[in-house]
């Protein structure tokens, strides 16, 4: 059986792998001219069943390895003053007994390495046009497959293809998130730096490269702007704080800009035939709220056991949807209200936030997973998920 995927990201290589393992002949397609390897992106977070999936692709070592290596928060509010500084495991004291962070680069570089003998990986190039499972691809060759796989993230051509266009499932959640890289201004590695205004959450980690840090920018607004620098500009308005005011200094300098607003994918089915998707292509929860990388993770796993060998591929696809389905739902049932915990939606909210890690490490350890827990959050939304032997 040949499998067609498009995307080479996370999705796409995990569901290639385990696909290869059933003797499938696979061949990725990428619009990107090379492989996403590196510390580009922001910092992703697997767990609970994801993690098993890269522990059973013998990857688990070498992900441990490339996590990030943030030991502390220290926490900026409005009107200066001392930071609030917390150990980062008591922040994720009540996310998942299994986790890992690390960037989504890496991560996505060590899948494909571990793919790349043994799938036809084509880089800068894209599905153009679909004739059932026949691709035309953009640089004018054609491939006949028996399955089509669109793992090609939030604005998947793909999904654009087969089921219409993007407008159709795309949600606005009501806020933006942009990602680019700074010089390590404020000379804290290990540390995280971050600040909380009213709508406004800004994040400045260490990335694994010495001297690069990078920056995560969550705004809550409703309003249309355009995707580029200017656009984030309106929206942060006049910097609230010196240490926005220090990192919007070098935005015009980053070189890895990337600005979207916070979306979800909603379908009632992500199958058509013997053409599917997979992760935020199908079913995204949002962007650094509902956790995407697990689910995509998860979700290509299933969905190259559904299939196993092949047989029927509709039928299989079916299975695939009905076990996904509610991890899916929870997924984006709790991205607003993740959303709404990690971005304040006024002072009083900032205050109370500094508040609860001012005393989160004397507080017994129950109550201490409950509050990191994000009312159960990106990691419960998996606990119900059985992987298959």
């Amino acid at each position: 059986m040949h499998a067609l995927i498009s995307g080479a990201s996370v999705a796409g290589p995990v569901l290639a792998h385990w696909l290869r393992r059933h003797g499938w002949r696979v061949t990725v397609v990428e619009r990107t001219a090379t492989a996403r390897v590196g510390d580009g992106g922001h910092a992703v977070d697997l767990f609970g069943p994801a993690v098993d999936v890269i522990q059973r692709m013998g990857l688990l070592e070498r992900v441990t390895a490339a996590s990030t290596r943030n030991d502390s928060m220290s926490l900026y509010r409005p009107g200066g003053g001392k930071p609030v500084r917390l150990a980062t495991s008591e922040l994720v004291a009540g996310v998942a007994d299994k986790h890992v962070e690390i960037m989504r680069g890496e991560l996505a570089g060590i899948v494909h390495e571990a793919t790349r003998d043994d799938v036809d990986y084509r880089f800068g190039t894209m599905i153009s046009a679909l004739d059932g499972t026949t691709a035309t691809l953009s640089d004018g060759s054609t491939v006949a497959a028996d399955l089509v796989v669109g793992a090609d993230g939030l604005h998947s051509g793909v999904r654009s293809l087969v089921f219409g266009p993007e407008r159709q499932y795309r949600h606005f959640l009501g806020a933006y998130l942009a990602v680019f890289s700074v010089p390590d201004i404020f000379g804290t590695a290990p540390t995280v730096t971050a600040f909380a205004a009213p709508d406004l959450a800004v994040t400045a980690y260490p990335t694994l490269v010495p001297g690069r840090t990078r920056v995560l920018v969550l705004i809550r607004s409703a309003a249309s702007v355009d995707r580029d620098r200017a656009g984030l500009r309106a929206l942060i308005g006049p910097a609230p704080d010196p240490h926005v005011a220090r990192i919007l200094e070098h935005l015009d300098a980053a070189d890895d800009f990337y600005f979207d607003d916070i979306s979800q994918i909603r379908m009632d089915t992500w199958s058509r035939g013997r053409v599917t998707l997979a992760g935020d292509a199908g079913y995204s929860p949002g962007p650094a709220v509902g956790g995407g990388t697990s689910l995509a993770v998860a979700g290509a796993f299933l969905l190259a056991s559904h299939l196993g060998t092949g047989g029927d591929i509709p039928a299989a696809l079916s299975r695939y949807e009905d076990a996904l389905r509610e991890p899916v739902r929870h997924a984006q049932r709790i991205g607003p209200a993740v959303l709404n915990t990690i971005v304040p939606r006024n002072g009083a909210q900032v205050w109370a936030s500094a508040q609860v890690m001012r005393v989160l490490p004397r507080l017994p350890g129950p109550v201490r997973r409950r509050l990191t827990s994000f009312g159960g959050g990106p990691a419960a939304m998996l606990d119900g998920l059985a992987l298959p032997a």
